[in-house]
């Protein structure tokens, strides 16, 4: 018997009544159900007495598939866990775009052919980010979207130099610079200029934020490059780090920011066979 997490957003699905509808359709096609929180939640929210909740820790070593319940950024959260356990994961959604969501809340129906295998995986490349001070490593982490070096909340520039290989590639003052994935060309990239890109191109995508310089533009680089990106030396001011909008880490002068395509694929569940590019025109027509 196959064995499902099922990891509802608390703060999207109220009651988690999507959740509840899923689960008994899950069980009655003959899967094996578990009920797993997706991230800690805060400790004054109540959870309700009536479900039975797992810890996800320890459900994701026997499990063999992973349903996530909320919009992209909960997907995002889960994709990591999954990822590194070697699971797929089909997202549902109940937020605003769900760009990544496999169904909307109203196709719940759907989720008893995956009992039958009646489904495909779509492979998503994954970006690897490490933070370098020296030859020591003070940050490493995974990402499905994107990578961001920012001048956070300070209404300043910051100065920036971006390397391909090595090789100087822009430098500019502005916002800061997103590296993407073509997955994460449809987020932060495209509203910051960004083109979108199809899953299965596997480029890396650099794209400045608001830069002040006309001859930065965004770059669309191979899978195989290896990505720099650093404080000038002419830097007054720290810049930050949000791997796909995680909490932000403090880059000082000196800091390397390495992004390289990552060794891991998110394996998203497709139920539907749909045209990349008819979901690009369903989701921005709904936005």
């Amino acid at each position: 018997m196959k064995r499902v997490i099922v990891t509802p957003n608390p703060y999207r699905d109220k009651n988690f009544a999507t959740a509840r509808r899923a689960m008994d359709i899950l069980r009655a096609s003959g899967l094996d159900v578990r009920l797993c929180l997706p991230f800690e939640v805060d400790k004054s929210y109540e959870l309700p007495r009536d479900l039975r909740f797992s810890r996800l820790d320890r459900e994701l070593p026997n499990a063999d598939m992973v349903i996530c319940f909320g919009g992209d950024g909960t997907i995002l959260h889960m994709a990591k866990a999954a990822t590194r356990h070697n699971l797929p994961i089909l997202g549902v959604n109940i937020g605003t775009m769900g760009f990544m969501a496999e169904l909307e809340s109203t196709e719940l129906e759907q989720l008893s052919r995956l009992s039958k295998g009646d489904y495909t995986l779509d492979k998503r490349m994954m970006l690897d980010v490490s933070v370098l001070q020296g030859d020591k490593v003070l940050f490493h982490d995974l990402c499905l979207n994107d990578a961001v070096v920012t001048k956070g909340a300070i209404a300043r520039v910051v100065h920036l130099s971006v390397k391909c290989d090595e090789v100087q590639a822009m430098e500019f003052g502005g916002d800061g610079v997103i590296v993407a994935t073509p997955t994460g060309s449809t987020a932060y990239s495209l509203s910051a200029g960004g083109p979108i890109v199809e899953p299965e191109a596997n480029n890396i995508l650099v794209t400045p934020i608001c830069a002040h310089d006309v001859a930065s533009r965004c770059m669309v680089a191979s899978e195989k490059r290896v990505i720099t990106v650093e404080l000038t030396r002419n830097a007054r001011r720290n810049a930050y780090l949000s791997v796909d909008g995680g909490r932000a880490l403090r880059l000082n002068l000196g800091d390397k920011t390495i992004i390289r395509k990552a060794d891991l694929t998110t394996k998203l569940i497709r139920l539907q066979e749909r045209s990349f590019y008819d979901l690009v025109n369903m989701k921005f027509r709904q936005g």
